[in-house]
């Protein structure tokens, strides 16, 4: 787990406060790294999940929680954040399920070697409502599994090397097509730790719940 002290000493974001170790999971708000108007790195609360343009109550659940990098710039509920609004989500862990029976999933834990955060780019948007006020929020971009995962799920994460950070936030020019390239299944020296668990309610819209620690 990690902090958010340790994602501002390791990656020189904006000060955040010293707290426990967070949770990310959809429908939570978890700490998203992005560019403000002024150009510079900061981190922002935002939940998991685009509410989409019919949503009428924040509290409702999300109509999309994961991007596929094939067809972000395709799909015009994600062309436009795709185009201006990345992000990154810097974890030190993350989850992969894998359904090993009808009501019995066994949760895979994946952990780098060598300690360092891990930072998945992320889409974020502004839901806003003339009611109930607005609201931030945030999918998180998936890419085919990497030969470790492929062995319990076809889908993973988008992980992005510290050195294409820059790049995906928008701090150095990239076209279309180079952020794209960004977007491969990361082959990382990772440890995955398999641990059964208690199967968890199934959530309002079908969909691949992952779950970052």
């Amino acid at each position: 787990m990690m902090s958010w002290r340790d994602v501002h000493d390791y990656s020189d974001f904006l000060a955040a406060n010293t707290g426990p170790a967070e949770t990310a999971t959809p429908m939570r708000f978890a700490h998203i790294v992005r560019l403000n108007g002024q150009g510079a790195r900061e981190t922002v609360p935002m939940r998991w999940g685009f509410m989409g343009l019919r949503a009428k109550n924040p509290s409702g659940p999300p109509e999309h929680v994961h991007a596929r990098s094939e067809t972000l710039d395709e799909r015009p509920t994600f062309r436009a954040a795709f185009a201006n609004a990345r992000g990154l989500l810097v974890v030190k862990t993350f989850n992969e399920g894998k359904e090993i029976a009808p009501r019995k999933t066994e949760q895979h834990t994946i952990t780098p070697r060598d300690g360092k955060p891990i930072g998945i780019a992320v889409l974020w948007e502004r839901w806003e409502h003339p009611e109930q006020g607005e609201l931030l929020t945030f999918v998180m971009v998936t890419t085919p599994a990497n030969r470790l995962i492929s062995s319990i799920t076809d889908r993973m994460p988008a992980v992005l090397a510290p050195e294409h950070w820059a790049k995906w936030l928008g701090e150095e020019p990239a076209t279309p097509a180079e952020l794209k390239a960004l977007l491969q299944p990361f082959e990382g020296d990772w440890n995955m730790e398999a641990q059964s668990r208690p199967p968890k309610p199934k959530p309002a819209k079908p969909g691949r719940q992952t779950e970052l620690f």
